[in-house]
């Protein structure tokens, strides 16, 4: 007999798979994954969004948390941090209070660091 699943909850994650391609809006109330291509905007409320390794997007991205692995073709805002992995390759510019970049990860654009993010502007 199978055990079954728990209740989903919302510390789980959505994932777009390498094999779909979005055009349009995507809007979430959970974590967000994208390894797949995705062209339009991004909104995850306010939750974490990582950009897979296959991940190909152009976007504007506003989320709390932004992990970027693939490649973003946008402006890039994050209430709290970004992480540019090793094979990062972003476009555009960031605003957000921390970030971190990996050795061996491309950008172009500009790095805004402010110490707290207003409401208004991550809705901008």
């Amino acid at each position: 007999m199978e055990t079954p699943k728990p209740p989903r909850t919302a510390h789980e994650m959505l994932l777009i798979g390498k094999s779909i391609a979005i055009k349009g809006e995507v809007s979430c109330d959970e974590d967000l994954y994208i390894d797949g291509q995705v062209e339009g905007t991004i909104d995850p409320k306010g939750n974490r969004l990582t950009i897979g390794p296959n991940g190909r997007v152009k976007a504007a991205l506003v989320a709390r948390d932004v992990v970027v692995q693939g490649e973003v073709e946008g402006n890039i805002q994050a209430n709290e941090r970004v992480e540019l992995k090793r094979s990062a390759v972003v476009v555009g510019d960031i605003v957000t209070q921390r970030i971190s970049i990996d050795e061996g990860a491309c950008i172009k654009g500009s790095v805004d660091l402010r110490k707290e993010l207003a409401k208004k502007e991550l809705a901008a």
